[in-house]
């Protein structure tokens, strides 16, 4: 692994444990077995660092969505396949997926908050552009599109927090009933 590598994969490691603003320079530097002055030559500062952090795993996330997203006429199968795609990345990025979560939580005058808003926003207008493509087969979704994405993924990171911290499992059987759920939701 190179310095840049492990610089990221330590800081990381440690916002995802202890928060971005609970962790300084100096640990993330001491962690990867660098200088500071090796992490500013990278990154140009902990914040930075952190949007290197962020940009990486959410263009993957933002490529599987769009992907999952796509409305071909079928919402619940739409649906179950953005949910599916959401479980496995945070399966499969369970530590960014912590930190990106917790993240979005903190208070909007913080670093990580006004960092990570960009990206949510980005993510958001995917499923919301999902909605609105399906509101043309469904008439009783239209004008609703900001308040459906935002109970869908809603949804999707509270199940992806529930399994996070052990309460539940990330499988078929969870996406088949949270889509259920929600198309109840929307029918009912």
């Amino acid at each position: 692994m190179d310095n840049r590598e492990n610089i990221l994969t330590c800081a990381l490691n440690l916002f995802s444990s202890r928060g971005y603003d609970g962790v300084s320079v100096q640990e993330i530097v001491e962690s990867a077995g660098i200088t500071k002055p090796t992490l500013y030559y990278y990154f140009g500062s902990k914040e930075g660092l952190l949007e290197s952090i962020i940009e990486a795993n959410f263009n993957r996330l933002y490529d599987i969505t769009r992907e999952a997203a796509l409305y071909n006429g079928d919402l619940p199968l739409t649906l179950y396949r953005v949910v599916k795609a959401h479980f496995i990345f945070a399966k499969e990025h369970s530590i960014f997926y912590r930190m990106q979560l917790s993240m979005w939580f903190a208070p909007p005058e913080s670093d990580s908050w006004k960092i990570i808003a960009r990206f949510n926003k980005r993510h958001f207008n995917i499923i919301e552009e999902m909605f609105i493509a399906a509101s043309q087969n469904h008439g009783n979704m239209k004008g609703r599109h900001k308040a459906l994405g935002a109970t869908f993924l809603g949804m999707i990171n509270t199940y992806i927090g529930l399994a996070l911290n052990g309460y539940t499992e990330l499988n078929d059987e969870l996406i088949y009933r949270a889509v259920q759920q929600f198309m109840y939701g929307i029918f009912s």
